[in-house]
């Protein structure tokens, strides 16, 4: 998914917190680029690739329940369809619409449940998404308690919308394809496989997966 926020506030200028995650990227990935001289390679040959985020709250994890096992191009366009209906992050608009109206964005029926089912989850007061544990583990573990969240839903949120900087959604598909092909593997690692391969990287699993995302869309190093 496209997450990549504009970074600028209203008058144009780039953003306090998007230069502060700027900051933090570069500062996480030149420590990754001092261990792992594959992740060194790929600075010096592409640069280092933009924080990519998502909203906090409601709005973030209904994204990250959109782009769902699809890709990026048809995610953004159900994104896009469903934010000309109402604003994803208020529970009472979302919970408006009629399922018909979901449906013609593009939402499965299990996605419209599960949206559905968040919003009033954050409406009624049940699920606070801005007081998540700090513990990533933790976080995630009260994330896929909800339908329709699985690890990495969670993860993705933690990581996007809540920018913390020690995750990365092993389950994700063009992750492992970027791991075999930086680091020469014979086929594309398990989720398993990246989850282990990536605590070598830890506190900075976030940078490593920004880095892997960038490797997957450029050519090889």
């Amino acid at each position: 998914m496209d997450w990549q926020a504009s970074g600028r506030d209203e008058t144009g200028r780039p953003d306090a917190a998007q230069a502060d995650a700027a900051r933090a990227l570069a500062a996480d990935a030149e420590a990754l680029a001092r261990l792992e001289p594959r992740f060194l390679r790929l600075l010096a040959a592409h640069g280092l690739p933009a924080p990519r985020e998502a909203p906090r709250g409601l709005g973030g994890l209904v994204r990250a329940v959109v782009g769902q096992q699809l890709s990026i191009h048809a995610a953004a366009r159900i994104w896009a369809r469903l934010q000309a209906l109402c604003d994803p992050g208020d529970p009472e608009a979302l919970l408006a619409l009629p399922p018909g109206a979901l449906r013609s964005a593009g939402l499965s029926a299990p996605k419209i449940r599960h949206v559905r089912g968040l919003a009033e989850a954050v409406g009624s007061g049940r699920l606070d998404l801005w007081r998540l544990p700090a513990a990533d583990e933790e976080a995630v573990a009260a994330l896929v308690a909800l339908p329709g969240i699985g690890r990495w839903t969670a993860e993705i949120y933690l990581l996007f919308a809540e920018r913390r900087r020690d995750v990365l959604p092993a389950g994700d598909l063009a992750l492992q394809l970027a791991a075999a092909r930086l680091f020469g593997l014979a086929a594309r690692p398990s989720e398993r496989a990246l989850r282990a391969m990536a605590e070598a990287w830890s506190p900075r699993r976030s940078a490593a997966a920004h880095l892997l995302w960038h490797a997957y869309r450029l050519p090889p190093v």
